[in-house]
């Protein structure tokens, strides 16, 4: 149960997620663990380890429902998530553990899932199912379009390429492609909505802390995963390089603003970077210091800049860029080791990054308590001596694990990671850049591809004859309603 009292108790699909004040000793809880793992991410000392855990599949086993129910059904998910964050006593967690919602997906008719119960048995985790060869949603001919108006380009080329139900523009307009937009902008909103709710009900069910705010990935990442291809990625960067380069840049201020429009208002917990195909050996060294890097840094620059840390979620083995990332500014990011070593990773940064995860999800799934608790030990030991550590699995926990190792690394934080201290309710100040920092600059764009609209005033007004009122109040709410195209395409891209 999350709280004394049973308030949990009650239908997932009923929407009610936390319509009765927080009690007094979960609000001190809350707030304990928010400076346990806000002073742990600014590379203090905190009173203990703080445990923050990116359970998948796993949380689904736990509370007993099907992959296919808490991927299809968000409810079920928010439910399974706050039952595992109450019984394992975890400091954070991402309130939906699903990460992608294949109800929308499904209403959209996204081609590059495989949702459980339909392409895939009920018990298995949705998959993403890269393009064949030759059959990227993106062609390489296709640059110079998404180059020169990258929303332009989603709307109305790559959109209707990944959809089943969006008609292609041009061609005659179908009842299904009408109801098919109208629906995924509903369900998005719905869906970003209730993921704020279950937000509150962490911290009011189980003192948790929502471990991250807004979604962000690199643009050559974004390139590979759903443009290109990883395929067609690797022969454009031997064949047109410079086109890669050009749309890297291009995409830089749309991901950016896409970042912080999600990013945490308060500025304690970090945006959520995952890292895919800029890591050896995806790409060479050669095409990671050209343009993977240089159109990354500046992002996470202007991120830092804003007062927003970035939690690289680094998926794979990424040592070989360990010393470029240190370039960025102490404190800017959090660096979460999946196949990487850390041990090397706190060497390279000394105390400038707080660290995250370590434990192999493999011994988890097949290794002992014992063996688990071994591990937990050796990386609080090694890396976390004066702080600076945030307790997780390498990567995002499978139903594979078993719930005793998951309770094992759980309690193992508790037991050496204990710093002498005593629990802390005071909020640290949120971390911040130096007044005098200057982040490299970003591409400009042109008007017509300026983030956060799709259609710009200045078009609209061209097209209004006279106007008898206040012109300011018109063009505010025209770029606010403007501003919901934008974000539902924007994140069709970043998020599903």
């Amino acid at each position: 149960m999350c709280c004394p009292d049973g308030q949990n108790k009650r239908d997932p699909k009923s929407g009610d997620y936390g319509g009765y004040a927080m009690s007094q000793d979960m609000e001190q809880i809350y707030r304990q663990r928010l400076n346990r793992y806000v002073t742990a991410m600014g590379n203090g000392q905190p009173d203990q380890v703080p445990v923050r855990v990116f359970a998948a599949e796993f949380a689904a086993r736990h509370a007993g429902f099907t992959c296919q129910q808490v991927t299809h059904d968000y409810s079920y998910a928010y439910e399974a998530t706050r039952k595992c964050a109450a019984d394992y006593g975890w400091d954070a967690t991402v309130g939906n553990m699903v990460y992608v919602w294949t109800g929308l997906t499904q209403a959209l008719g996204l081609r590059y899932y495989g949702v459980p119960g339909v392409d895939v048995s009920p018990d298995t985790g949705f998959q993403y199912r890269e393009p064949p060869e030759g059959q990227a949603f993106m062609k390489p001919e296709e640059y110079d379009h998404l180059i020169d108006d990258p929303t332009d380009f989603l709307f109305n080329v790559w959109l209707p390429r990944v959809s089943t139900e969006v008609d292609v523009p041009g061609e005659k307009a179908t009842y299904r492609s009408h109801v098919a937009l109208v629906k995924g902008g509903m369900a998005m909103w719905n869906y970003f909505v209730t993921l704020g709710q279950q937000g509150e009900a962490l911290r009011r069910e189980c003192g948790t802390v929502s471990a991250i705010s807004g979604i962000f990935k690199a643009p050559m990442d974004i390139i590979a995963d759903k443009l290109r291809g990883y395929i067609g990625l690797t022969m454009d960067l031997m064949e047109r390089p410079e086109k890669v380069l050009a749309a890297c840049r291009a995409l830089m201020p749309h991901l950016l603003y896409v970042a912080l429009s999600g990013a945490d208002p308060q500025h304690y917990v970090p945006i959520g970077f995952w890292m895919h195909r800029g890591c050896v050996p995806f790409i060479t060294h050669e095409h990671f210091r050209e343009i993977y890097w240089p159109t990354l840094k500046p992002i996470v620059e202007h991120a830092w800049k804003a007062g927003h840390q970035m939690l690289f979620y680094a998926e794979g083995n990424w040592d070989a860029h360990l010393e470029a990332f240190a370039e960025l500014p102490a404190g800017s990011i959090v660096y979460h080791v999946d196949r990487g070593d850390i041990f090397r990773a706190r060497e390279v940064f000394g105390n400038r990054f707080c660290l995250s995860g370590g434990v192999p999800n493999y011994l988890l799934a097949y290794g002992s308590p014992d063996e688990v608790r071994e591990t937990c030990r050796r990386i609080i030991e090694g890396v976390a001596d004066k702080g600076g550590y945030v307790m997780d699995a390498s990567a995002i926990i499978q139903n594979d694990a078993k719930p005793e190792n998951v309770r094992a690394m759980t309690e193992a934080a508790r037991e050496f990671g204990n710093y002498g201290k005593s629990p802390d309710d005071t909020l640290p100040p949120p971390l911040t850049a130096p007044p005098d920092f200057v982040p490299e600059p970003l591409p400009e764009c042109g008007t017509r591809t300026s983030p956060g609209v799709c259609v710009p005033w200045n078009v609209k007004r061209r097209e209004l004859d006279h106007m008898l009122g206040d012109e300011g109040i018109l063009e505010r709410v025209w770029n606010e309603v403007e501003g919901f195209a934008y974000a539902f395409i924007w994140h069709c891209l970043l998020s599903f």
